[in-house]
């Protein structure tokens, strides 16, 4: 069992959690992943790491409160037990001192894209970060992206708070200014902002790294679920991932897989909590 040493709530939808887990956090690095079951019964939940403390034994995660089982988790309090933490999954960001890099963060997607702004900054690139989100209310770590950026420019979907703009926009002026050249893109967020991103970036023959966050079961490669193809061939998100040469994947393909199981996840989200006022009525009458 894993004790929950903090939960925050970041916005509405937005929780972090702290979990006591030394031995993922002794190993756990920038771009990695842990799949999380809140007990026996529960759904295997991927989610990106956000930060690690070695010293303390603890992994923060960051997720948005969509689904039954995001919703059940965000439930749980200070000093609930979490069934299963497993982890660190994944191949972890390949840092090296590449120049000038841009790291775009789109909603939730801050949260793992954080550490990997971290990384390469301590290996002396210079770091010009670009977080959005729709409002002012989905933004959060925002300091924090900004201890570990040399630029760091914000955009909301409405203007609520900093630049109103999708993160692209600034992007493209980034790589459009000829006083500065930028050597690599990451980019974290929905696949449709990471679509475009890579779109954005392609003509300028930039490499852009993103993180893929797909259906996933068993996080070993052997279900197939996390499959996404690449103009190479296919390859699976748990095992050879989850970052990715973002010019290579097949986005309308994975943005079709997505939606996949979108009716179960819908009804899910429905019936969780939902008391069976029938099935009480024959308790009591038995």
């Amino acid at each position: 069992m894993y004790r929950i040493a903090k939960k925050a709530a970041l916005s509405d939808v937005t929780t972090l959690m702290e979990i006591d887990a030394p031995h993922v956090a002794a190993k756990a690095k920038a771009g990695q992943f842990v799949i999380v079951r809140i007990d026996e019964f529960g759904e295997r939940i991927p989610l990106t790491i956000a930060d690690y403390d070695s010293g303390k034994g603890t992994v923060t995660l960051i997720f948005q409160e969509v689904g039954k089982s995001t919703r059940q988790l965000g439930k749980m309090k200070t000093g609930d037990q979490i069934s299963s933490f497993a982890g660190p999954l994944g191949h972890p960001t390949e840092i090296a001192k590449y120049g000038t890099v841009v790291c775009v963060g789109g909603g939730v997607g801050i949260a793992p894209v954080y550490p990997i702004a971290k990384a390469l900054r301590e290996a002396g690139n210079t770091v010009l970060s670009i977080i959005g989100a729709r409002n002012r209310s989905l933004l959060f770590w925002e300091e924090r992206m900004k201890a570990v950026s040399d630029e760091l420019i914000i955009c909301t979907d409405d203007g609520s708070y900093g630049r109103q703009a999708v993160v692209t926009e600034p992007l493209r002026e980034l790589l459009d200014d000829r006083n500065r050249k930028v050597d690599r893109v990451w980019a974290i967020g929905p696949a449709v902002m990471m679509k475009f991103v890579t779109l954005t970036t392609k003509p300028y023959n930039i490499p852009t790294t993103v993180s893929l966050n797909t259906i996933m079961i068993d996080g070993t490669g052997m279900c197939g679920g996390c499959r996404v193809l690449l103009n190479d061939g296919a390859q699976f998100v748990c095992v050879d991932g989850p970052e990715f040469n973002g010019h290579k994947v097949d986005w309308d393909s994975l943005l079709s897989r997505l939606t996949y199981y979108r009716e179960e996840e819908r009804l899910a989200a429905e019936r969780f909590g939902h008391i069976c006022r029938l099935e009480g009525a024959a308790q009591n009458n038995g």
